[in-house]
């Protein structure tokens, strides 16, 4: 088999391996939760006799061991189970919320990660210098404050003060495209000034790592401009190491936008997540957190692949 081939192989077992742990460290780390959906739902004034009847009909009874391959079994046929607070479908819930999710993210990425790598290349460009300073300077300080905090701060500036934007990014299908992306401008915002700075950062360390090689000087001394020994002979050997902290900041805005969800009460996953977890319902939780293991081991896998095309180097690694 081609030893590429055989790598993506390696990183598709590894994959489902990882996923496998993380399945069972959801379903252990949701178990040992205090608190009982049992008493959510029939609140502080039920009966010893019908919180037990409710917890043997719920199956909160059986062993974990017995929950656990019964939740998997169902993972693995496609059926993430129904919710203990309303009885609802799961994957029909989850399905609307993760593509309002993957909605904020899509454009979070479209529009951070050609900034991030354009800053990252005029920091390089000029270096040292004024426009770099700048730019570092700017991206620091928007990575050193908590996202909450730049959502209320915009909130209180953009939506309160100029009436810019809504201030609650509320989203249906029966918008329009161009009502979908004002409602989430300031949610794309914060996202963007999360991500921004350390994606710039990394490639603003790579390319100027990869300047300090002969091949650099030698297409320097061919009279090629900064910017052109840069965008040709840089960038590209430095592809890896970009992709990597591409791809992890792309999991992190599925993933991490939990608390920029509930900021701006927008009805993705991370605001799903959080109403259930105050529920104690424990299936849509894992569910939940299963998905978000999914994205970012899958995210991971990308990054770890298209390193390997990228730099021959990897396909050899003794």
């Amino acid at each position: 088999m081609h030893p590429v081939l055989t790598l993506v192989a390696q990183r598709l077992a590894l994959s489902a391996l990882l996923l496998l742990a993380a399945s069972a460290l959801i379903f252990a780390g949701t178990t040992i939760l205090p608190g009982d959906v049992a008493q959510q739902i029939l609140g502080q004034g039920a009966t010893p006799q019908a919180l037990a009847n409710l917890r043997e009909e719920l199956g909160l009874n059986d062993p974990p061991i017995t929950r656990y391959f019964n939740w998997l079994g169902g993972v693995l046929q496609g059926d993430l189970g129904t919710a203990l607070t309303n009885n609802r479908d799961i994957a029909e819930s989850l399905g609307q919320r993760l593509g309002n999710t993957l909605f904020l993210a899509f454009w979070a990425a479209v529009i951070s990660v050609p900034l991030a790598i354009l800053l990252g290349l005029i920091a390089v460009r000029y270096r040292d210098r004024w426009p770099d300073k700048l730019i570092s300077g700017v991206t620091l300080a928007s990575i050193s404050i908590p996202e909450f905090l730049i959502g209320y701060v915009l909130i209180f500036f953009v939506a309160v003060q100029l009436g810019w934007a809504p201030s609650v990014a509320m989203i249906n299908d029966g918008m329009s495209l161009w009502q979908k992306l004002n409602a989430i401008a300031l949610p794309v915002a914060v996202l963007t000034l999360v991500v921004l700075a350390h994606m710039m950062r990394m490639t603003r360390a790579a390319i100027l790592n990869v300047m300090q090689s002969a091949y650099i000087e030698t297409a320097e001394l061919k009279g090629l401009s900064r910017f052109q020994v840069i965008y040709r002979h840089a960038f590209p050997n430095a592809i890896a190491p970009i992709v990597n902290v591409v791809m992890l900041n792309l999991a992190y805005l599925v993933v991490g936008v939990v608390v920029v969800e509930v900021v701006f009460v927008y009805p993705g996953m991370g605001q799903y997540l959080v109403d259930h977890v105050s529920k104690r319902d424990v299936p849509v939780v894992q569910a939940c957190g299963l998905i978000f293991a999914a994205v970012y081991i899958v995210l991971n896998m990308i990054a770890d692949i298209v390193s390997i095309l990228a730099n021959p180097r990897l396909r050899h690694p003794k």
